[in-house]
């Protein structure tokens, strides 16, 4: 799409949270929690999807081919470097999307030339030209991205970016891949670019920020100024290091000063909080509490001369109204009496469409909550539907557990384990805490030696009966592993989500030796076929 083809100041929403958010450390999707959170972004309404990196990974490319083959509505973007065999694959993936890109990229900043590709600028310059009329070949929509542009020489850049538009490029991103740049200094940097660049007002320019220097918003707003049409994010800003450009900042920003900037995106702001809640249920990413638009005290008053004027008047101290990005989700949808129907219609308002046994797991597991709680909430569906319906089949499932902890002793724990043939397992130990103890049983009763990295609790709601959310990254054999738990008792969440994060950790490191045993394999052919 041109820019004369769009409304002019429509800003496109480009979500990279599948592919560059899933790169943060200790983050690890499967690909139904990926077609997961694919499916809500469709319900948010972004406009293009970076599914994922298709040559990274045979999971990868599952993924990516499952998100363009079963999500509808937005466009469905592989990225790919700039050789032919990840153009292939990136093709490959999302080829069943009603609307298909590839995204390629090729750096063209000295310091990444010469270190990180050992080559030259006549040789970008070549890459370019070869890798976009590659992609061409395959879809009309290609992007392409000069990485780390904003370390790289205009002029360059300027000539790499013609030579993309020359060969069909339609979007040109220009990323600030370290997040080194500076407002003013990337809004002089494309002004500059469009000056060398004469094809840049006939495609669409992007911008993709980082946030090393916390101005990934500042910056992508900074490009929108300029006459940047699209803008790549992630939700809850997870990304490489510092992250990316918040999509539900950069979103909210547009949106509650269209009437001073004059632009608008077409995302479904009231899907905000329960996409954030989602990606950070199911990445273990906790949102922090005073993160903007969606953290827990976003829109929470504690002063009293704030609680006071807000009492009055909510815009003395509120710029947007909490309903508007969704942040309404406490109200109570059922009780403890409420049937299957009932159920199956709660989850349809929050967009979670289950039927036939899925509904019946579902409906059991909410009946073991509900004899817990008073009230439960849409937050609390949310959980729990999250908690137990996401997932593949699991190596190890975690069947029964009894903890015996005192001030006198050190806490003792006993689990029973199903394992993959469907026998069970069981395993004891001591630990520094019950649900250290908890965790070290799990591994006896596996026979597995995972260490943990990280542990981290949440509270879903309110109130002493609140629905505790665990996430555990461990580490295995040199890969890891991430698991969520949701449960009203904290040491059942804590040992659910260890479970999960161990399968998880399993099904990596059997994938990394399959994968070097073929290598392994293809070595060997090569050195017996060579005279």
């Amino acid at each position: 799409m041109t820019p004369s083809e769009q409304d002019p100041n429509r800003v496109l929403v480009f979500d990279t949270t599948l592919r560059d958010g899933e790169q943060s450390p200790g983050i690890s999707l499967n690909t139904s929690e990926k077609l997961e959170i694919a499916h809500q972004l469709a319900r948010l309404g972004v406009d293009v999807i970076e599914a994922g990196f298709p040559i990274a990974s045979p999971g990868d490319f599952e993924a990516v081919q499952a998100i363009a083959r079963e999500v509808h509505g937005p466009t469905i973007a592989g990225l790919a470097r700039i050789h032919p065999g990840d153009i292939d694959a990136a093709w490959n993936a999302v080829k069943d999307a009603d609307r298909a890109r590839i995204h390629t990229f090729v750096s063209t900043s000295d310091i990444h030339i010469e270190h990180q590709m050992r080559a030259t600028r006549e040789d970008v310059k070549g890459l370019t030209r070869a890798g976009v009329a590659h992609a061409k070949r395959y879809v009309e929509d290609v992007e392409f991205s000069p990485m780390d542009a904003t370390r790289a020489d205009v002029a360059f850049t300027a000539e790499v970016v013609q030579i993309a538009i020359d060969e069909g490029a339609t979007t040109i991103n220009i990323p600030d891949t370290v997040g080194y740049t500076m407002p003013d200094e990337f809004k002089d940097y494309l002004t500059r670019l469009y000056e060398l660049a004469p094809g840049l007002k006939d495609v669409v320019l992007s911008v993709h920020c980082h946030d090393d220097l916390g101005l990934a918003v500042a910056n992508s707003f900074a490009g929108v100024q300029v006459g940047a049409r699209q803008v790549e994010c992630a939700i809850n800003g997870i990304g490489e290091r510092a992250g990316n450009a918040s999509l539900e900042e950069i979103v909210m920003l547009l949106h509650t000063r269209q009437a001073d900037v004059g632009f608008h995106t077409g995302v479904v702001t009231q899907e905000i909080a329960r996409t954030s809640r989602l990606v950070s249920r199911l990445t273990g990413y906790v949102v922090q509490p005073n993160k903007a638009i969606v953290g827990r005290n976003a829109f929470a008053h504690e002063s009293g001369i704030h609680q006071d004027g807000v009492l009055k008047e909510r815009t003395t101290f509120e710029i947007m109204d909490a309903t508007t990005v969704g942040l309404d989700a406490n109200s109570i949808v059922l009780g403890k009496h409420s049937g299957r129907h009932a159920l199956r219609q709660a989850l349809s308002e929050l967009g979670i469409e289950v039927d036939g046994q899925v509904l019946n797991t579902a409906f059991k597991r909410f009946k073991e909550i509900a004899d817990k709680k008073k009230q439960v909430t849409a937050m609390d569906l949310e959980a729990l539907v999250t908690d137990e319906l996401r997932e593949e089949i699991p190596a190890y499932a975690l069947e029964s557990f009894d903890v015996q902890a005192s001030s006198a002793r050190p806490p003792y724990a006993t689990v029973v384990v199903a394992l993959p043939d469907g026998e069970r397992s069981t395993g004891s130990s001591t630990g520094d805490g019950p649900v250290d103890a908890v965790f070290k049983a799990i591994n006896a009763a596996t026979d597995q030696s995972a260490r943990l990295r990280d542990f981290r609790i949440e509270a879903v709601t309110s109130g002493q009966d609140a629905l505790g959310e665990t996430s555990v990254v461990l580490e295995l054999g040199g890969v890891t592993g991430a698991g969520q738990g949701v449960s009203t008792d904290i040491i059942e969440a804590a040992g659910r989500a260890y479970v999960r994060a161990l399968s998880n950790a399993v099904r990596r490191r059997s994938v990394a030796d399959q994968a070097a045993d073929l290598t392994a394999e293809a070595a060997q052919a090569s050195r017996i076929s060579t005279p």
